[in-house]
């Protein structure tokens, strides 16, 4: 299956004590084009998810400025998030899609987590150190707190529920930790959910066309190394063109296909845009070179793209009409996060709270 599952395990276990409604928080930065591997990592996911669970996908612009950013980049790279997410099949009758700074309880939260989470738990996440490097005493603190504001992005709604790839599994457990011991602080065990991970299914983590042990990323330098959202039909034939592989041929098992990484990437890239197996597109191109395999891949990838593509420009042709969903869609975030902050500055000891 290529929807993302939830651990129902969890779900139902009776150390589970949170009796709210259970709730999918996302965030994605406005920090480049999305691409296929957000495309079948998350959005396509989505577009499923939103008939099974109630979801906010965000637009996470407060965690984009920990770094400096282009003001006019900034806004035109929200608008072109927010149209990927629409054109991919996301629909804003059904899900929540809104970008961060419009919802001042993501800010309000944070604050109010910066004093419960204890410094050394910040200080061990790795994530903050691969991106600071040796420069770490001239990065912003917004950049090293980020961690304490994306608990706050997931909590603000008592969301039970986040996609997750394996380098944000950490900064989800210190949610789990804020919320435990705020919890435990003021004497309120059910107060907040301890958020869990969703399983991911096929296409959870495509990786680089120009390096098989890299994730496909938009921050790669080499435009080469992805297919973006909007990449036209000529880009995409290019591109898998020139994408990495060996001297070898399609092998007919998925055994055969250990230790080839830029091989079993593309495999299942072709498997997870027909939402078939990896062993069915190896039974159709067992033993064929890649001379082959690389067209009809790019046929399928320019098939299920180009309309999302077209859809795209369309959208982004009308940037106020996109303001005008990503306002509509703060308000009912707003309508959610409110309650739930009224409670817990009550909960604080705040007077007139």
């Amino acid at each position: 299956m290529n929807d993302i599952k939830t651990d129902t395990s969890v779900l139902n276990t009776p150390e589970r004590s949170y009796k709210g409604q259970d709730r999918v928080f996302s965030g994605v930065q406005p920090s480049g084009t999305l691409h296929l591997g957000n495309y079948l990592g998350a959005l396509k996911k989505f577009v499923k998810m939103q008939d099974q669970m109630e979801c906010l996908f965000c637009i996470v612009d407060l965690h984009a400025i920990t770094v400096w950013q282009d003001p006019k980049l900034l806004r035109q790279q929200t608008h072109e998030i927010t149209a990927a997410y629409l054109a991919s099949g996301v629909d804003p009758k059904k899900a929540i899609v809104y970008n961060q700074s419009r919802v001042r309880a993501h800010t309000e939260l944070a604050w109010y987590f910066n004093c419960v989470a204890r410094l050394g738990w910040l200080n061990r996440m790795t994530q903050f150190k691969d991106k600071a490097g040796k420069n770490s005493e001239r990065m912003s603190v917004g950049l090293y707190d980020y961690p304490v504001l994306q608990a706050a992005d997931i909590l603000a709604f008592k969301a039970t529920h986040v996609p997750v790839g394996e380098d944000q599994r950490q900064h989800l457990e210190l949610s789990r930790d804020i919320a435990a011991k705020f919890n435990h602080d003021f004497d309120a065990p059910d107060f907040f959910p301890l958020p869990e991970a969703l399983v991911q299914g096929p296409g959870a983590k495509i990786l680089s066309l120009r390096d098989g042990s890299k994730k496909m990323s938009k921050s790669d330098p080499s435009d080469n190394s992805r297919i973006n959202l909007t990449d036209s039909a000529d880009d995409i034939a290019k591109k898998f063109k020139k994408a990495k592989t060996d001297a070898g041929v399609i092998p007919e098992t998925v055994k055969e296909m250990e230790g080839r990484l830029e091989v079993k990437n593309l495999v299942g890239i072709f498997a997870a845009l027909t939402e078939r197996t990896d062993q069915d597109i190896l039974t159709e191109y067992a033993g064929q070179g890649f001379g082959v395999f690389k067209p009809a891949l790019a046929d399928v990838a320019v098939e299920k793209l180009e309309p999302i593509t077209n859809l795209m420009r369309r959208y982004l042709a009308d940037p106020d009409e996109l303001d005008r969903i990503l306002a509509a869609a703060a308000d009912r975030a707003t309508e959610i996060a409110e309650p739930i902050l009224a409670d817990v500055r009550k909960t604080i000891g705040f007077s007139g709270a």
